[in-house]
């Protein structure tokens, strides 16, 4: 084989492997990333803010843009899941935290249940987060 028919099946080699991703890195799995409070309890009252950071648990390093489809707060741990409140997205004050505000109308502890599409992976990032509400 002479020295341009060597470059060019050598060119098509690489291009086939870029093309069938064997040169992409490997990604995490989605049970490596998981939800953390910011702070685990707030005050009893209206509109009060619960930040969680999504974090890699391989690296430690929080991931932004996650796609946060699912939000519940409720009393369940205090055994009244039928003691729901509303839970509304606020924007985030750094990358890979996510606020929320809601209304805590009583002491106790709450259940925030999150659900999440984290960029580039297959499946949900699902955490159920205790947070205490004091008077």
């Amino acid at each position: 084989m002479n020295t341009s028919n060597l470059a060019r099946a050598t060119m098509a080699a690489l291009i086939g492997i870029a093309i069938t991703g064997a040169a992409l890195p490997a990604r995490a799995e989605i049970k490596n990333y998981e939800f953390q409070l910011v702070q685990p309890t707030v005050q009893v009252g209206a509109d009060r803010i619960v930040a969680v950071r999504l974090v890699d648990k391989a690296t430690g390093k929080s991931v932004p843009d996650a796609v946060i489809f699912a939000t519940r707060l409720d009393m369940a741990p205090d055994g009244m899941q039928e003691m729901v409140t509303k839970v509304t997205p606020m924007p985030g004050a750094e990358a890979g935290t996510y606020r929320f505000k809601a209304t805590f109308s009583m002491a106790g502890r709450w259940q925030l249940s999150l659900g999440a599409k984290v960029q580039g992976e297959t499946g949900s990032v699902e955490n159920k987060l205790v947070v205490t509400a004091q008077k």
